[in-house]
């Protein structure tokens, strides 16, 4: 009976939130593991040689990853 009205709760919030607030509940997690990514990034360019390149490596990433949140986020619910 618990789970029933859980799922109750969750279909009456996914109908009542606006697409928008949804789709930033799925993307900024995706926003912050991009921003981690460049921390780590600029941390590792400390690193002779090696640093340089893992950080233009993560900053790639962290691109790609704000670029599908943004498509996400374009999308009309």
């Amino acid at each position: 009976m618990e789970s029933v009205m859980r799922l109750a709760a969750i279909a009456l919030l996914a109908a009542v939130l606006s697409g928008c607030f949804l789709t930033k509940l799925a993307t900024t997690p995706m926003r912050l593991v991009g921003a981690a990514g460049s921390v780590v990034g600029a941390v590792l360019s400390i690193i002779p040689v090696a640093g340089n390149a893992a950080d233009e490596a993560l900053e790639k990433v962290d691109g790609a990853i704000d670029n599908t949140a943004d498509s996400i986020d374009k999308i009309p619910l």
